[in-house]
């Protein structure tokens, strides 16, 4: 089955010769089953006969957002909980309530996260939370791309199911879902465990992700407890012996940003939670300037309150050029780069998404120019970081199939998820 995307602005996200993004330009592309197989002005009547057409007329079609940071089943603790204090919104609000969940929630919890990327134009997250089970299904029933962990503590226990998380759902759903292993943090995961987790990510060939320095307190308490700093010490016990990606970040030393850059680590940025909770602004210009990768993440709706990431991009720009007094940093090109090819990078799925190139999966969404607040159109980059929100997003694909038509989900029952969700929410709260 060959579709054909049409009337469209395409937007493909790769970089001409002189590191600039290629500009939108009208165009068609032709997707065979779940890839892309041409991308052009104008492609051949050959390449395109018998192709079900899809018309972007009024639309951007670009590639689909990558979310690498975030907990989809906390959407059933939206707004319980706000302005508080990270240790206090953590361990009083948050932990008593997650014990009291079950699989079901999880997965209804995750079901509402889901509803909602696929509608703003996520179309591939990266997810860390237990009964990890229950999320792979609600992805493998919902048709979006996720990269999904079992997050733990230091518990041989649940190092042992992450593992076996790993081996049962690695390349499932017909390769929509990929996983890794995810200790939860330096403070809730002593060194010699996370040193265990290293040798199990080598056996298995993955990648680690990781909280890492997300408060100025944890530091503190870390660098009391253990004499270093924890991106130092994480270094110092061969953490990064293995691909890392680390969330947050806010508060890292000149050091421990070039301890980062040495090995590569790469970094899901998470400006609006880290701004809730009064956390701080992580020093993106400074990584950046090291040459470290960049990517974009919502964190949970609990922390952010929405996983909207038009709005994260938004963001993620103006702080930095607040923080710095300098407008032309991080520019819109720029942090469209985080949500997308970075994104994609540091998922370890460069090969697959982040770009509309031809061998690629046809992950992409179309983005509605003709909203009031998208006119009159000058720079259809600049209106994607600065004037866009999720709202805007028309359709989408993920792996050749449409999700989402004209602003409706097509293989989703929104009601029946909307009712679960609150039934989940009401009993763990009440208890």
């Amino acid at each position: 089955m060959k579709k054909l995307v049409k009337n469209a602005y395409i937007l493909t996200m790769e970089q001409e010769i002189d590191g600039r993004l290629c500009p939108p330009f009208l165009g068609e592309i032709l997707i065979e089953a779940d890839k892309i197989q041409a991308v052009g002005a104008h492609l051949s009547q050959q390449e395109i006969a018998r192709a079900e057409i899809i018309d972007g007329k009024d639309c951007l079609v670009m590639p689909g957002l990558v979310n690498t940071h975030g907990h989809a089943a906390m959407s059933l603790l939206r707004g319980y909980g706000d302005d508080l204090p990270l240790n206090t919104w953590l361990f009083e609000r948050v932990f008593p309530v997650e014990d009291k969940m079950t699989p079901e929630d999880v997965y209804w919890g995750s079901m509402v996260s889901i509803c909602e990327m696929l509608k703003s134009g996520t179309t591939c997250f990266s997810d860390m939370y237990f009964f990890a089970d229950a999320l792979a299904e609600a992805v493998k029933e919902t048709g979006i791309r996720a990269n999904i962990s079992r997050c733990i503590d230091h518990s041989a226990v649940k190092l042992k199911e992450s593992c076996d998380f790993y081996t049962k759902w690695q390349g499932a759903a017909a390769g929509r879902i990929t996983a890794c292993l995810s200790p939860h943090s330096p403070y809730l995961c002593p060194p010699d465990f996370l040193q265990e987790m290293v040798q199990e990510a080598k056996r298995l060939g993955t990648f680690l992700n990781i909280h890492v320095a997300e408060t100025q307190s944890e530091q503190a308490d870390y660098l009391e407890k253990y004499g270093k700093r924890q991106v130092e010490k994480l270094g110092e016990i061969g953490f990064f012996e293995v691909p890392v990606l680390g969330a947050h970040l806010v508060h890292v030393s000149e050091a421990e940003i070039s301890i980062l850059a040495e090995y590569g680590v790469a970094v899901a940025h998470d400006p609006r939670s880290n701004l809730k909770l009064g956390n701080g602004i992580a020093p993106i210009t400074k990584m950046l300037d090291k040459g470290i990768l960049i990517s974009i993440g919502t964190d949970s709706s609990c922390s952010n309150n929405n996983l909207d990431m038009f709005e994260e991009m938004r963001i993620a720009a103006l702080l930095q050029k607040g923080l710095t007094g300098n407008p032309t940093v991080l520019p819109a090109g720029e942090v469209l780069t985080f949500a997308t090819v970075n994104g994609a990078k540091a998922l370890h799925l460069e090969q697959e998404i982040g770009t509309l190139s031809p061998g690629k999966k046809a992950d992409m969404i179309f983005v509605d120019l003709n909203q009031l607040h998208m006119q009159p159109g000058h720079d259809k980059i600049s209106d994607l970081v600065y004037a866009a929100n999720g709202s805007n997003v028309k359709t989408m694909l993920v792996n050749g199939e449409c999700l989402m038509k004209d602003y409706q989900l097509l293989h989703i029952d929104e009601e029946r998820v909307i009712a679960e969700a609150r039934k989940s929410a009401q009993r763990i709260v009440s208890k």
